[in-house]
């Protein structure tokens, strides 16, 4: 950094903090602020005198375009809640990034009317770098806000589409439905091994009716899920062995090992209600 930027930048933070309450009244009513603070406009102004306190830190160390520096740490916690907020009401990465850059026209506005000819220039240029690091860190947090979202919302999808089923007394099924991927595999197998410590199962069904394609992939998630179950001290059945699944596994060498299996539910129940030492007539 240059003598003249350096200067620029240490004119900002003298700038920031000698304005610091008139720039977080007008903060406090730009839509950042205002769409999450609604409680009122104190608590708006309070939070943005301590982005304008942050920013000032930046400022200070000097290096107002370099996103790794750590006096960023504070704009970050500042930014962190609003945006959570913000994405949590709906508002999509690129409003909130356009939300945050809003808040660079008051600074620069205020910079250009109010500092000596001597020291705008470089203040403008400092003043427009760090407004614009702001914003990129912005944007980082939203994008990472986001993608701990749409993963939360996932996880929830598989646990509703892979509900674990007390069919009798010890007997616990896991209907499987569509694509048998690594993830989905680990969420069947943390819901399933809760349910055998919570139902007290000795048997568990992992009913694949509903799954298109079993290749050697999917055998190995099934026989991950089995081992398991296994030691967890259950017994555990794949049922839904439909013909055309079966001459896959033949013809692609699939070696399930020691898992038992059954073509359908009915005969994988009728299975584990004698593991239990229950037996039902069938029509």
């Amino acid at each position: 950094m240059t003598v003249a930027e350096n200067g620029g930048a240490a004119a900002v933070a003298d700038f920031l903090r000698a304005r610091r309450e008139q720039l977080a009244q007008q903060w406090a009513d730009l839509t950042l602020f205002r769409a999450v603070h609604t409680s009122g406009r104190d608590v708006a102004v309070h939070a943005a005198h301590r982005l304008v306190d942050a920013l000032t830190e930046v400022a200070r160390d000097g290096r107002v375009d370099d996103v790794t520096v750590p006096a960023l740490d504070q704009v970050r916690a500042a930014l962190a809640q609003m945006i959570a907020a913000r994405s949590q009401a709906g508002a999509t990465p690129p409003q909130v990034a356009a939300e945050v850059a809003e808040l660079k026209r008051p600074v620069i506005a205020m910079v250009g009317r109010e500092l000596a000819d001597a020291d705008r220039g470089a203040a403008l240029i400092a003043a427009t770098d760090l407004m614009g690091t702001l914003r990129l860190v912005g944007m980082e947090i939203s994008l990472s806000d986001e993608g701990a979202i749409v993963a939360r919302q996932r996880r929830q999808l598989s646990e509703v589409a892979t509900p674990v089923l007390k069919l009798w007394d010890r007997v616990v099924a896991v209907p499987l439905i569509g694509t048998l991927d690594s993830a989905r595999t680990q969420v069947v197998m943390e819901t399933l091994l809760e349910a055998i410590v919570d139902q007290h199962a000795a048997v568990a069904i992992l009913d694949i009716t509903g799954v298109p394609l079993v290749d050697t992939v999917v055998a190995q998630h099934l026989m991950k899920t089995a081992l398991a179950v296994r030691l967890m001290g259950a017994r555990c059945v794949v049922s839904g062995i439909r013909p055309q699944i079966a001459q896959t596994i033949v013809q692609l060498g699939i070696d399930l090992g020691d898992i038992t299996t059954r073509a359908t539910l009915a005969d994988a129940l009728e299975w584990a209600l004698g593991q239990v030492g229950t037996s039902i007539g069938r029509a």
